[in-house]
C-alpha cells in the first residue's frame, strides 16, 4: 500500500476534497507543520495518519512524513487540491515494476492555476536541472513517487523550498532513472504560501539556488 505524503499549512478548506479521492490501497500521511486552522483534526478525521512536524519548512515536512512512512513507495503531493491524488496510480505504476526509480508528475495547468511569476521561476530551474543533468525535464514535479529507503538513503538535507530541487540533482547523481508524466494542475483551494504571491515564489527560488550552490 503505497504510503502518500502531504506536507500541510492550513488546509482544511482543500483536505476534504484530497482525502476523499485517494486511491483506493495509498495511504495518507498528513504532515502539519504548524496550522492554525484545525487542519490535523479534520484530516484524522477523514482516516489520515497525522504526524506534526515543529520545524516550519516544506522539506522539514516531507523529510518527516519520509519517515515516518512505512511502505516501500512512497508518494509526494502537495494537499492544497490543485493536484489530483487519482493521478497517482499511472506515477506509482513504473517505479513498481522497477522501471523508474523517481517519477515526476509535470504540471498541465488549467486556467489561472499557475500564476505567471510562478511559472517563470519553475522554467527557470527546470532549465538549470537539465543544463546539470542531461534530463529532458520541463517541471520539478509537485507529485512525485520513488522508494523509501533509497530515497533516505539519498540523504536530503534542505529543509525547505530547495527539497525538490535536491531530490533530483541527488537522484541523478546517484544513477537513478528518472522521467515525467503530465498531471493536472488545478485552481487551489485557497491562497499558496508559494505560487500565490510573488513574494513566496522568490523565497522558494532563493531556497533552491542555495541547493544550487
Amino acid at each position: 500500500m503505497p504510503d502518500v505524503i502531504l506536507p500541510a499549512l492550513n488546509e482544511a478548506e482543500a483536505l476534504p476534497w484530497v482525502l476523499t479521492r485517494m486511491p483506493e490501497g495509498f495511504s495518507a500521511i498528513v504532515v502539519d507543520n504548524g496550522s492554525t486552522d484545525g487542519t490535523a483534526s479534520i484530516a484524522r478525521d477523514l482516516g489520515a495518519t497525522v504526524i506534526h512536524e515543529p520545524t516550519p519548512g516544506f522539506g522539514a515536512a516531507c523529510f518527516a512524513g519520509l519517515t515516518a512512512a512505512s511502505d516501500d513507495l512512497v508518494c509526494f503531493m502537495d494537499c492544497d487540491a490543485s493536484l489530483d491524488p487519482r493521478a497517482l496510480p499511472a506515477l506509482v505504476e513504473p517505479v513498481r515494476v522497477d522501471e523508474l526509480d523517481l517519477m515526476l508528475g509535470t504540471r498541465v495547468s488549467e486556467r489561472g492555476a499557475w500564476p505567471l511569476h510562478a511559472r517563470l521561476g519553475n522554467r527557470a530551474i527546470a532549465w538549470e536541472v537539465r543544463r546539470r543533468t542531461g534530463l529532458g525535464l520541463r517541471d520539478l514535479g509537485p507529485m512525485r513517487v520513488a522508494r523509501r529507503r533509497p530515497l533516505l538513503d539519498l540523504g536530503l538535507r534542505d529543509r525547505r523550498y530547495g527539497w525538490p530541487f535536491e531530490m533530483v540533482l541527488r537522484a541523478h547523481d546517484a544513477g537513478w532513472r528518472i522521467d515525467e508524466a503530465p498531471v493536472p494542475y488545478l485552481v487551489r483551494a485557497g491562497r499558496s504560501k508559494v505560487t500565490g504571491t510573488a513574494k513566496g515564489t522568490a523565497r522558494a527560488f532563493a531556497d533552491m539556488v542555495r541547493v544550487m550552490r
